[in-house]
C-alpha cells in the first residue's frame, strides 16, 4: 500500500524542483526525504525522481504519483471541510462567486435562502473563476457562482474529487460606445467595424477574447485602458477613452453611453455553478441552487 505522507513529500519534491527545498518546507531533514521518496520507490518498485546537477526530475510513474497526490490532497481538503460543517454548532455554507455574477443573481436568491433557512451561517467569497475551481475542490467553498467563455465548462472527465456544472445563463457581451460616437445610430456592429478604436477592457478574459477576435481579422487591438472592474470600464468609455464589450450582467445604464449588438457570431460568458460531487448532496447548497436556478430562469425573461 502507497503511504499518503510519503505522496506528500514526493508532492513537494515536485513543487520544490530538490530534496533540500522539499525538506524546508515540510520541516524534515534532506536525508528524511531522501528516506521516505527510497521508501516510496521500494513499494512501488519502480523510481520516482532522478537527482542531478540541475535539480530533481520525476520519472513518469513519480509524475503519476504526483497527479494522484493532488487528488488526494483534495479530497482529504474536502473532507475535512465536510467534517468541520457536520461538527459546527450552526449549520454553514459558503458560496464563492465573481463581482458581476453576485451582484445580478445573488440578492434576489439569498433572500429567498435567508427566509427559508434561518438558521444557516451564510459566508460569500468574492472569488474568480480561476481560483473558485480549487476552492470548491478543496472544499473551502460549498459552491461557486461562475461563469466561461467558448468552449467546455471548467469541469474536466476523471478529475478528483469530480465537480458538477450546472448551467444557468448565458450572458451575452454588448459593445458599449461613448455618446456621440460615429457609428453610435447603428443597431449593430460587428468588432472588425472598431479595428481602428481605443479598447477600454473590464476583464482580462475579455482581453484574451479580444486579441484572439483582432488576430483572426488582420487588426492590431489598441487598449487605451486596461482594468478589471466593468463598471469602472465604462465610466472610461463615458469619458471618451474608447470603447469596450461588457457582458449583459454588467451594463450600467448611463445617458453617456450607447450599448450596440454584436453580430453573430456573438460572445457570450457561460453563467453556471461550480460543486462538488457527493454521494449525499449537501442539502443548503442543493437549495440555494434551486433558488439560484429560479432567479436566473426569471432574468432571463425578456
Amino acid at each position: 500500500m502507497i503511504d499518503v505522507q510519503r505522496l506528500r513529500v514526493l508532492r513537494a519534491v515536485a513543487e520544490h524542483g530538490s530534496f533540500n527545498r522539499a525538506a524546508g518546507a515540510l520541516l524534515l531533514t534532506p536525508s528524511a526525504v531522501s528516506q521516505h521518496i527510497a521508501a516510496l520507490e521500494r513499494t512501488l518498485g519502480h523510481p520516482v525522481a532522478v537527482r542531478s546537477t540541475r535539480g530533481v526530475t520525476l520519472t513518469e510513474p513519480g509524475r503519476l504519483l504526483v497527479e494522484a497526490a493532488e487528488a488526494i490532497s483534495a479530497e482529504l481538503d474536502q473532507v475535512r471541510h465536510e467534517i468541520d460543517r457536520l461538527t459546527a454548532p450552526r449549520p454553514r455554507l459558503t458560496v464563492a462567486t465573481f463581482t458581476s455574477g453576485g451582484r445580478h443573481l445573488l440578492p434576489a436568491a439569498l433572500a429567498r435562502f435567508v427566509a427559508a433557512h434561518p438558521e444557516v451561517e451564510l459566508t460569500v467569497l468574492e472569488s474568480e473563476p480561476e481560483a473558485a475551481v480549487p476552492m470548491v475542490r478543496g472544499g473551502a467553498a460549498d459552491l461557486a457562482l461562475t461563469y466561461h467563455f467558448d468552449g467546455p465548462p471548467p469541469v474536466r472527465p476523471g478529475e478528483r474529487p469530480a465537480l458538477d456544472w450546472v448551467p444557468l445563463m448565458e450572458d451575452p457581451l454588448w459593445l458599449v460606445l461613448p455618446r456621440g460616437h460615429r457609428l453610435a445610430d447603428r443597431s449593430s456592429l460587428s468588432l472588425a467595424e472598431l479595428s481602428g478604436e481605443r479598447w477600454v477592457l473590464g476583464c482580462l478574459k475579455t482581453e484574451a477574447f479580444l486579441r484572439r477576435y483582432a488576430e483572426l481579422a488582420g487588426f492590431d487591438l489598441r487598449v487605451g485602458a486596461s482594468t478589471t472592474d466593468y463598471f469602472f470600464a465604462q465610466t472610461l468609455v463615458a469619458a471618451g477613452v474608447g470603447v469596450s464589450l461588457v457582458p449583459n450582467v454588467s451594463l450600467a445604464p448611463s445617458p453617456e453611453l450607447t450599448v450596440i449588438r454584436v453580430e453573430p457570431p456573438r460572445p457570450a460568458r457561460h453563467i453556471g455553478l461550480l460543486l462538488p460531487r457527493r454521494r449525499r448532496p449537501h442539502p443548503y447548497a442543493r437549495s440555494l441552487t434551486e433558488a439560484l436556478t429560479a432567479t436566473a430562469h426569471r432574468a432571463a425573461q425578456p
